[in-house]
């Protein structure tokens, strides 16, 4: 990992983060097509797939669920969500299905997660929680609780077991798989959020949106994050956590001209919220890149965040088509990636 905002930009792993899409009349049609993005960014050389769990919206709103699915389409890649909000999952239930599905994969499995208010919980707290949901605890501690019910800690005592036909056992979350708690992501967007990940050894994951707590620019609140990151790590930790950026990158080489002004209009549409820090948290948004690859590479070489991370995350944005998706990780891969260093 670079260690100065004046090193030159190194990135070693890409991966692609997706919506996953899907018409409300016919969603199989668009969970397809993103499982077949996966495999697609596989062939390509991706290092990773991602997918956002989004609640009820018409996307992927079980991510343990498809990845299950796309452990059974791929063979190499890693497979990725990002990010989790604990505050409407059960640590323990979630825990059996991320283990399940990284046992499915090989250990393929990452996981980006969330504490705090989950979105939507004045609509579906009641029906989550069967009862007054702002009685319930949003906190780190949920985070923490699910990383204990990976790790393959037993339950009770050692004279603790569980019987069941053919079998006598100490009880502890099933599959095994303790391995997946070095494999999980924090999603961070603030002083405070990215300190609790350094000092609980998370990885973390920075976005194309972040809070602006002492500053209008974007670049200098996510340096801000990454030196409080970097200045929280325990002293004795026996692993390096991960650090990936994620940008919404559009490369126009190969789109029609029709498409190619679908982009500049898609990004002019979000130019706006770019100028100023919005709304009572003060969130600063990067611009989207669009351009030619020559014109992407000249950017992104001069990005300082990239230049001390050495992973880069491709933000697919949404409501496009699989085609447009295609073309753009294709673009990206094949004549971006090798300028910022990276190498199948």
């Amino acid at each position: 990992m670079s260690g100065s905002a004046q090193s030159p930009v190194a990135i070693s792993h890409i991966a692609f983060l997706t919506p996953g899409n899907y018409p409300d009349h016919h969603p199989l049609s668009g969970l397809e097509e993103t499982l077949q993005l996966f495999t697609y960014g596989e062939e390509l050389g991706y290092n990773g797939a991602w997918v956002r769990q989004r609640h009820l919206e018409h996307g992927v709103s079980s991510a343990s669920t498809f990845l299950a699915a796309a452990t059974q389409r791929t063979r190499k890649i890693e497979l990725g969500t990002a990010v989790i909000q604990m505050g409407l999952e059960s640590p323990f239930r979630l825990a059996e299905d991320l283990l399940t599905v990284d046992v499915l994969s090989s250990g393929r499995l990452n996981v980006g997660l969330s504490a705090g208010k989950p979105n939507h919980v004045e609509l579906v707290g009641h029906s989550v929680f069967h009862g007054e949901w702002e009685q319930q605890d949003f906190s780190y501690d949920r985070v923490l609780e699910l990383r204990e019910n990976l790790s393959g800690r037993y339950f009770g005592d050692e004279e603790t077991y569980i019987v069941s036909p053919g079998n006598r056992q100490r009880p502890r979350v099933q599959p095994p798989s303790p391995d997946l708690t070095n494999r999980l992501w924090y999603g961070g967007g603030s002083l405070r959020s990215v300190q609790w990940a350094a000092e609980n050894q998370f990885n973390l994951l920075i976005g194309n949106l972040t809070s602006g707590e002492d500053t209008d620019d974007y670049y200098q609140a996510q340096l801000t994050q990454l030196a409080r990151f970097q200045a929280h790590l325990p002293a004795g930790a026996t692993r390096k956590p991960r650090i990936a950026a994620g940008r919404v990158i559009i490369p126009t080489d190969s789109a029609s001209a029709t498409t190619r002004q679908r982009y500049r209009d898609f990004a002019a549409s979000r130019y706006e919220r770019t100028l100023t820090p919005q709304g009572p948290r003060r969130t600063l948004f990067s611009r989207d890149i669009v351009g030619s690859s020559e014109e992407i590479l000249a950017r992104l070489l001069q990005d300082p965040v990239l230049r001390q991370v050495d992973e880069l995350r491709l933000e697919l944005p949404y409501e496009f088509t699989v085609s447009e998706y295609r073309q753009i990780l294709t673009d990206f891969i094949t004549r971006i990636a090798p300028g910022l260093g990276w190498k199948p």
